[in-house]
């Protein structure tokens, strides 16, 4: 039994502004993007990356499209501090993507950090300190005077200290860390102050990064956070305004969209929601979502595929199967009738109209990914996912009442076996069930036909072999081959329906005949199918078919006419 919380946690509260003007906004453009896989969610792996995984995530960051990418916390990490310098030394930094480095407000730390990145043509260097009042009063004991002057002292010392490197541009960003649980004043006095001490202006570009370091609230209370500072930000038109959330409450990606309604400019995260304990913001989740909305996301995921397997690699983290837009079974339907519904929309999907399929947010085609595994089947799939993979693998069409009776024998298949079945297993079933062979001993074998015209109408004589291994010759006579193959068995089957297919192109294509027939006294209908190049040939077999399962029927069985 959990205790009573009330006791124990406290709810954070709600910011009193009547005038907020995020929730009427919509999303229009996607924000600055920043990477902080090599850093924030290298440091929250098992076992971070060496050196050569390292820079193989980088090369994959920039060829996604990030502009922004934090490489590490060189003046911390002898890793961290050698892959700066390769990238830098080696030239495998492009001209538009910018590099950003941490550190804490120490001088040693900073003056590391500086000589870490000197020769590059373009470097954020991120600040960070924790400012909420657990962190002040617990861990480092100082006041928010204190705080204030910790901060200028340090901006001061790194403006001295990037003084001597004028061929690099030089970008701040300070991060307030527990911005989410601070005060407000106290978060916007510490902020003013560092963009005061940077001296931020259309030459001193800035960088105010506000993180939800611990989730502690729900979304609409930090974008509420994020507009009041957003109004209240000195000299606001020379700072980029970023975020930071993780996941702690499971809403860092609602945090992050609320967050840019409110005001903010530029998004930090990783891929695919790598991070300390629950993770921090997923990028990739992020701009898929812009996406579905019309939003072009400025990151380039049409192969998800492959970087979820590069991401793998790197991380040694398994990305769940049920990860949105990414997981393997995302675009994978079990349930009956999401596959009936999904099958129709691909039926009716213009290829050039908006996308309406039922239950698949995006085209996964333009993820990279194929419709191979969006219909599976097991003990909770439908007629619609059997069909759907029986046309797409096999190009077998059923008629509706086919599928209804199909998807019952698939069915008790599944509900025996306790499993997924594949569509090969489908289509094992489905020849066992509907397709003559030589060896079945349910019902005559088919061996061969010969048509002929009568002044009654179409004759066939026919040359089967009984389940005893005897030959037999049977000729009838009816208004078509396939009343004349029923005329010619002597049996009081009534056929229904009748379609044919065909299974592939070219002259020497398959043809597939299909009948649904009834047997005086047998409750229900049942299908037969033919496969053959010639279609009379497929529609006697079909005939033969539908004979073999009726014999099998209980009431026939005690009749004799097995």
């Amino acid at each position: 039994m959990l205790a009573n919380p009330s006791s124990k946690y406290r709810a954070f509260p709600v910011i009193d502004m009547p005038d907020r003007q995020w929730p009427s906004r919509a999303l229009t453009q996607a924000p600055i993007w920043l990477s902080t896989d090599l850093r924030d969610g290298n440091q929250a792996l098992f076992e971070p990356m060496n050196r050569e995984r390292k820079l193989r995530l980088f090369n994959e960051l920039v060829r996604i499209g990030f502009k922004e990418i934090e490489v590490g916390f060189p003046a911390a990490s002898r890793t961290d501090f050698e892959v700066v310098r390769h990238l830098i030394d080696a030239s495998l930094i492009p001209d538009d993507v910018t590099p950003m480095v941490m550190t804490q407000l120490r001088e040693d730390l900073i003056e590391e950090t500086v000589r870490s990145v000197q020769g590059t043509r373009r470097v954020i260097v991120h600040f960070y300190n924790a400012i909420a009042p657990a962190w002040r009063e617990i861990v480092f004991g100082m006041s928010v005077p204190q705080i204030i002057e910790m901060v200028e002292h340090h901006i001061a010392l790194f403006g001295k200290l990037i003084a001597q490197h004028p061929q690099t541009e030089w970008v701040l960003q300070y991060s307030p860390e527990t911005f989410c649980m601070a005060e407000l004043d106290v978060s916007l006095a510490v902020c003013n102050a560092a963009i005061r001490a940077w001296d931020a202006g259309p030459q001193r570009p800035m960088i105010v990064n506000l993180p939800t370091t611990v989730e502690v609230s729900t979304p609409n209370v930090f974008a509420d956070q994020i507009e009041w500072m957003h109004r209240r930000l000195e000299r606001r038109e020379h700072v980029v305004l970023s975020v930071h959330p993780h996941n702690d409450r499971g809403t860092g990606i609602a945090c992050a969209e609320q967050a840019m309604l409110a005001g903010a400019q530029r998004v930090e995260g990783c891929l695919f929601g790598n991070g300390e304990r629950s993770g921090n913001l997923d990028v990739v989740t992020l701009a898929l979502n812009l996406y579905t909305q019309g939003i072009a996301p400025g990151l380039d995921f049409s192969d998800i595929a492959a970087l979820a397997r590069i991401a793998e690699e790197c991380t040694a983290l398994p990305i769940h199967p049920r990860h949105p837009y990414v997981g393997d079974l995302v675009f994978t339907a079990f349930s009956g009738s999401h596959q009936d519904a999904i099958a129709k929309g691909f039926a009716a999907q213009n290829p050039d109209g908006i996308w309406r399929v039922p239950y698949l947010p995006l085209d996964p085609h333009d993820l990279g990914r194929t419709y191979d595994s969006i219909v599976r089947v097991n003990s909770q799939s439908g007629k619609g996912g059997i069909a759907f993979l029986l046309q797409r693998d096999y190009g077998v069409v059923m008629p509706r009442r086919m599928q209804i009776e199909f998807s019952a024998i698939v069915q008790e298949l599944a509900d025996t076996s306790e499993t997924e079945l594949t569509s090969e297993q489908i289509w094992a079933v489905f020849e066992t069930t509907y397709l003559v062979h030589d060896d079945d001993s349910a019902g005559h074998a088919y061996r061969h036909h010969r048509l002929f015209d009568t002044p009654q109408g179409q004759g066939i004589e026919l040359e089967l072999v009984s389940p005893d291994g005897t030959v037999l010759t049977r000729q009838g006579v009816g208004n078509g081959p396939i009343a004349a193959t029923v005329a010619a068995l002597g049996l009081p089957l009534r056929i229904d329906s009748y379609e044919e297919r065909s299974l592939s192109t070219g002259a020497d294509a398959l043809a597939m005949a299909i009948v649904e027939t009834v047997w005086p006294g047998v409750p229900g209908s049942r299908f037969g199918v033919g496969k053959h190049r010639n279609i009379v040939t497929a529609s006697v077999l079909a005939v033969l078919s539908a004979t073999a399962r009726f014999s099998k029927a209980p009431e026939l069985e005690m009749e004799g006419h097995s």
